[in-house]
């Protein structure tokens, strides 16, 4: 295999004369950009969850009528059903206030920080640790998806 396919491709090569310590926090601060896109992932979880079983309350309203219970059906229908999840919010309004006060300006903030201190590279920590931990000359290990071979 040439030296042409060693090593990560020229998007995850640091740029000359950056340090080690601004690899290393570009790194931090991506890692944690990727644990609030989880978040965020979660609070869409939150929402669809919340939502089925705001309409599985119709369900549940209509069998306990059904049951001889109208009191309880008509308890659920106008206590719970299309509750507010906390004062004023349903949870589509919590997802859009949580972008719009933290999770976009985060991502800016990221994006902004690559731009300026590694000339927009993105993974450059991770492409390091990469190089650090594969076995080279593996089949199985290789640098890039260019230089796995075909078989």
């Amino acid at each position: 295999m040439s030296d042409h396919h060693e090593g990560p491709d020229a998007a995850h090569r640091r740029p000359p004369g950056m340090t080690d310590a601004t690899v290393e926090a570009l790194g931090a601060l991506s890692k944690a950009l990727e644990t609030t896109e989880r978040a965020r992932g979660h609070l869409y979880a939150f929402h669809q969850l919340t939502g089925g079983a705001d309409f599985e309350l119709d369900r549940a309203a209509d069998l306990m009528h059904e049951a001889g219970h109208p009191q309880w059906a008509e308890r659920i229908r106008h206590e719970i059903t299309g509750r507010n999840v906390i004062p004023g919010h349903w949870t589509f309004q919590i997802i859009e206030a949580y972008d719009a006060t933290y999770y976009e300006p985060f991502k800016a903030t990221e994006r902004e920080a690559r731009r300026e201190l590694a000339d927009g590279r993105d993974h450059l920590y991770e492409a390091e640790l990469k190089e650090k931990r594969r076995t080279g000359g593996h089949p199985d290990h290789t640098a890039r998806p260019d230089a796995t071979p075909q078989g």
